[in-house]
C-alpha cells in the first residue's frame, strides 16, 4: 500500500520524535518471521519500553538525518525492524534476545551516543544489565562496608557482655570474702 506525500510526513515526523527521546537504535533483519514470532516481539518489546517499527527505509534515512543516528543509515537496505529505546540497553536486549531463540531475526546494526554498534556492539550492550540492576549493585556497594562495621561492632558488643557475664560471678565469693 502506498502512501501520500502527507502520510509520509507523518511517518517521518513519528519517527523523528522517537528518534530525538531515544538512547538507542537497533537495526535487524525480519525476512522469514511468522506474524505470531513478530507480534510475541513486539509483545516484549512493549514491556520493556521499546519501541519497534517496520518502516520503509527511504522514510527511516529522512526521519534520522540530522540525528544521532544518522551515523548507521547505510546499513538501512532490505527488510528491517527499527528499535528505540530511551533506555540505553532496552532495545539491544530485546532484540539480542529473541534472536537467540528465533534466528530468522538477524541484528544488523545499532547505534549509541553516536557510534555505530555492529552486530558484537549490540550484543555487548544487550549483556549490560539494566538500569534498576545497576542501581540494586551500587546499593549493595554502599551498604556492605556499613553492614560490616555493624556486624563487627555487634559481636564486639556480644564478646564484651559475655565477658562481663563470666567475671561478675567470679568477683562475688572475693567480694564476700572480703567484707568477712
Amino acid at each position: 500500500m502506498s502512501l501520500n506525500r502527507s502520510e509520509k510526513q507523518a511517518v517521518i515526523d513519528e519517527v523523528t520524535g522517537l528518534a530525538a527521546k531515544a538512547q538507542t537504535l537497533v537495526i535487524a533483519e525480519y525476512r522469514g518471521i511468522t506474524v505470531a514470532d513478530m507480534t510475541k516481539l513486539r509483545s516484549q518489546a512493549r514491556e520493556k519500553g521499546v519501541t519497534l517499527s517496520v518502516l520503509k527505509n527511504t522514510l527511516a534515512r529522512r526521519a534520522v538525518a540530522g540525528s544521532a543516528f544518522d551515523v548507521v543509515s547505510d546499513q538501512m537496505t532490505g527488510p528491517l525492524i527499527y528499535g528505540f529505546s530511551i533506555d540505553a540497553v532496552a532495545a539491544a536486549k530485546v532484540v539480542a534476545d529473541f534472536a537467540k531463540t528465533n534466528d530468522k531475526l538477524v541484528i544488523r546494526a545499532g547505534a549509541f551516543g553516536g557510534k555505530v554498534l555492529d552486530v558484537n556492539g549490540v550484543k555487548q550492550l544487550a549483556n549490560i544489565p539494566s538500569k534498576e540492576v545497576l542501581l540494586a549493585q551500587l546499593c549493595g556497594l554502599l551498604m556492605s562496608p556499613m553492614s560490616r562495621t555493624a556486624a563487627v561492632l555487634a559481636a564486639l558488643a556480644a564478646k564484651r557482655s559475655e565477658g562481663a557475664e563470666e567475671v561478675a560471678p567470679a568477683e562475688e565469693p572475693a567480694a564476700e570474702a572480703a567484707a568477712a
